[in-house]
């Protein structure tokens, strides 16, 4: 058992036996986000309950009744452990009319809650791969699978599209917002739907931007392998200096969601002047500038300003810093290269929280090797998750492994979105019609949209979609 004291006169003691032999990770900011579902966890409570302790039994995802609490159960889904062709298979709702494959285990509940109240039987790979290959996925699908939840490590091509059809599978979701990964005519040729997790890695991406930014400006991970070294005998006026970015002029290379709100951090965080290239005008970003400006001016404080740049080299050349947003195509991959690079500032940051090769790597690490004051923030990589050889050694590149959408709250909620969809689907549910789908991810379970969230080939395969 485990003894968890709230008070000096206020003690609870909480029955971990169900668990049995499982690991479970209690995260005491919210235990909703367990890898995988636990049996019960039994509580239990003497005497008259406090509302602060309350409140730190309601943060740990243990709820109350009442003043006393004699006995609390927060029931989990049961599973079944199985394996398919070696590969080892936690099975929800066994008697589910749908079987749903899910590649990898999904954190939170809402997920398995929303397909197994869908009649569906919910097969999760828990192979301790990183990455299945297709010949393993193939396997996984076997004879009868009528959709899957995959993810974007995974080359979703007509080589499993084919298997998943002749399987009578009709609905696929990638578990991310973006699917450079998918070949969605190949898909759409096979009369499957394919989904996305969009609206829920706005401001998490933009957070972890903005983190590689200041990070790399201010030389954050240098001192720090430097202090953990031993290194450190006393402060110098030289040591680590790093780059002030107050007031300084942002780059911004895509202007949707997330790189609007990247831009706004800068704005309103650091009063930096913005310049954007995208194909479309951000006339909200402009007009929100245009007010936040004149608020400053108002109070005494300096202007900011933005600009639509009519040319990525006419960004490149004015900004102190760049941060990429845009999606991955023919027309964007290797945008930033060499001859770019070169435009820059000596003393730029770059930062990649979008697609890899966006940028050309082995141009970046060049550039980065002949100019030690040039600075790189980078979440992805060209080749990933390989990194193209010098990349490692250069001191002036913070690297971090594809984790802008890291939050626990995002990660969950792509589960849900990406559950919703394929869900939605074998339902026959129409295609949702709003951008905003927190309906889906947040609220009342029962009030959950009779729709799936997001199909990127709706249009294609003629489905119905929502009045």
């Amino acid at each position: 058992g485990l003894n968890l004291r709230c008070s000096e006169s206020h003690q609870f003691r909480i029955d971990l036996r169900p668990i049995a032999a499982r690991f479970v990770l209690f995260r005491f900011a919210s235990i909703p986000h367990l890898l995988s579902p636990v049996p019960a966890i039994q509580t239990q409570a003497v005497g008259p309950v406090p509302s602060r302790s309350m409140a730190l039994l309601g943060r740990i995802g243990l709820r109350s009744l009442g003043r006393v609490v004699p006995s609390i159960s927060r029931a989990m889904p049961a599973f079944s452990s199985q394996a398919s062709n070696d590969l080892p298979l936690e099975v929800h709702n066994e008697g589910g009319k749908h079987r749903v494959l899910v590649t990898k285990p999904l954190p939170g509940e809402r997920w398995l809650q929303l397909l197994t109240s869908n009649n569906c039987r919910v097969e999760v790979c828990t192979s301790d791969k990183t990455i299945l290959s297709n010949q393993d996925i193939k396997k996984l699908i076997g004879d009868k699978c009528d959709g899957v939840i995959g993810q974007l490590t995974e080359g979703w091509n007509a080589e499993l599209f084919e298997p998943l059809k002749a399987a009578g599978g009709r609905a696929f979701s990638n578990y991310a917002v973006g699917y450079s990964n998918v070949d969605v005519e190949a898909a759409t040729a096979n009369k499957i739907a394919v989904g996305n997790t969009p609206g829920v890695l706005t401001e998490t991406t933009a957070e972890l931007a903005l983190a590689l930014t200041f990070a790399a400006a201010r030389r954050v991970v240098e001192a720090d392998r430097f202090m953990r070294a031993g290194k450190y005998n006393g402060w110098l006026p030289g040591l680590f200096v790093g780059s002030l970015l107050q007031q300084k002029t942002v780059g911004i290379v895509g202007a949707g969601r997330i790189g609007t709100a990247y831009a706004r951090m800068m704005l309103e965080g650091h009063k930096c002047d913005l310049v954007y290239y995208d194909p479309y005008p951000n006339s909200r970003l402009e007009e929100f500038v245009k007010e936040y400006s004149q608020l400053l001016e108002s109070r005494g404080e300096a202007p900011v300003k933005i600009t639509r740049a009519d040319t990525v080299e006419d960004l490149l050349k004015i900004s102190d810093v760049v941060s990429l947003h845009c999606a991955l195509d023919k027309g964007t991959h290797h945008l930033i290269n060499g001859e770019r690079l070169a435009l820059m500032k000596p003393d730029a940051v770059i930062v990649n929280a979008s697609r890899g090769p966006v940028i050309d790597e082995v141009a970046l690490v060049a550039h980065l090797q002949k100019n030690p004051d040039f600075r790189a923030g980078l979440d992805v990589f060209e080749d990933e998750p390989a990194m193209k050889p010098g990349l490692a050694e250069c001191e002036n590149a913070v690297v971090v492994p594809h984790i802008a959408s890291a939050s626990l709250w995002t990660r969950a909620g792509m589960a849900t979105l990406a559950a919703a969809n394929v869900a939605g689907l074998l339902q026959g549910y129409p295609a949702y019609n709003k951008a905003d789908v927190l309906p889906f991810v947040d609220g009342d379970f029962d009030s959950v949209p009779k729709a799936a969230p997001s199909v990127v080939n709706a249009k294609e395969l003629n489905l119905e979609i929502m009045s």
